[in-house]
């Protein structure tokens, strides 16, 4: 039976991005980190911060209506669980969560002009600037992955392989979570070479460093690394078209040795596409982030795997978001 909705409730899930908006902004600005030492006056979070004074102090007043600051005569100061998640230097803070989706927030502004068009939205750095924006999306990454990856993994067990690729693999959460689960096994983490750096980084204080071969490169122009048995594509298939998507799987199927096996991590929809209705929801965030991404049935899935030479295709898990797992094989040499 279908939601019956009242005048109210429509204007309340719209009046949402206020909220979001609000949280975005100071984790933009960084203004919990600036906070957490000492609490002080909205002037003089102004001057550390470089913002307006006028408008910091309404900024901040929000953040206190919202709960996640505290107000004392003119001094604000930030409780502990909000500086847990929002401080720079705690090590559970999801600060490059909350930036990339405040990015998305803008491209998602511009979803009437998107749809009339069928142009993805037109982008603009952030005030922290295009470097900062490409730091806050890999970190973001790791955010949304970090915890759940060793419980996903377990999806695909027994895991035998020698050599992974990690295609795209940012700064190496899922190479960090599988040489953990395959303590015999080596890598290759294969990204832009921006990229590659915070994955250097990631991977020494992980202690795996010396099990990964780092290569630079773009997956869309150049050939992928040979000789791996194993290879894995999280949340990559989303942002291409079916074309670029066979593209990529034909790639992958050339680098992978004989009997090789990839693994891809994304949305898997129904056929009507409306559920699982997160991923009916991610579709609207490709459709104004890129040329042609989109989400995908597990039909288009095997359409193209196959079309790339993979067999056996099969879904080992389904989720009703991005953790959906698509499996398939590359034929042995005979």
């Amino acid at each position: 039976m279908a939601k019956s909705w009242t005048a109210d409730e429509l204007l309340e899930k719209v009046r949402g991005f206020q909220a979001a908006c609000v949280v975005a902004a100071a984790a933009e600005l960084d203004v919990v980190t600036a906070l957490t030492d000492k609490p002080v006056t909205a002037d003089v979070l102004a001057e550390r911060i470089g913002s307006d004074p006028r408008a910091t102090a309404v900024l901040l007043d929000a953040l206190v209506a919202m709960e996640l600051l505290t107000k004392q005569g003119d001094t604000y100061h930030v409780p502990p669980d909000v500086a847990a998640l929002l401080a720079a230097g705690s090590p559970a803070n999801v600060l490059s969560g909350v930036r990339h989706l405040a990015n998305c927030l803008r491209r998602w502004a511009q979803l009437g002009r998107v749809v009339k068009t069928g142009e993805p939205a037109q982008t603009a750095p952030s005030v922290r600037g295009q470097a900062g924006d490409c730091e806050a999306f890999i970190g973001a990454m790791d955010n949304f992955s970090g915890v759940m990856a060793p419980r996903l993994i377990e999806k695909l067990s027994p895991l035998r392989f020698q050599r992974l690729l990690d295609i795209g693999g940012a700064s190496g959460t899922w190479t960090i979570a599988f040489l953990r689960a395959v303590p015999d096994a080596t890598a290759v983490l294969f990204d832009q070479p921006q990229v590659i750096p915070l994955a250097r980084e990631r991977l020494t204080r992980a202690g795996l460093i010396d099990r990964v071969t780092l290569v630079p490169g773009d997956f869309y122009t150049d050939l992928l690394p040979g000789g791996a048995d194993f290879a894995w594509l999280s949340a990559i298939a989303h942002q291409n078209s079916r074309r670029q998507n066979r593209d990529l799987y034909a790639k992958t199927h050339a680098a992978l040795a004989s009997g090789g096996v990839l693994a891809i991590r994304d949305v898997v929809m129904d056929d009507s596409r409306t559920h699982p209705a997160a991923g009916a929801m991610f579709a609207i965030n490709m459709l104004v982030g890129t040329e042609g991404g989109g989400t995908f049935t597990l039909g288009e899935f095997t359409e193209d795997l196959e079309s790339a030479g993979f067999s056996d295709v099969h879904l080992v898990h389904h989720d009703p978001a991005m953790n959906s797992l698509v499996v398939a094989g590359k034929a042995a040499d005979t």
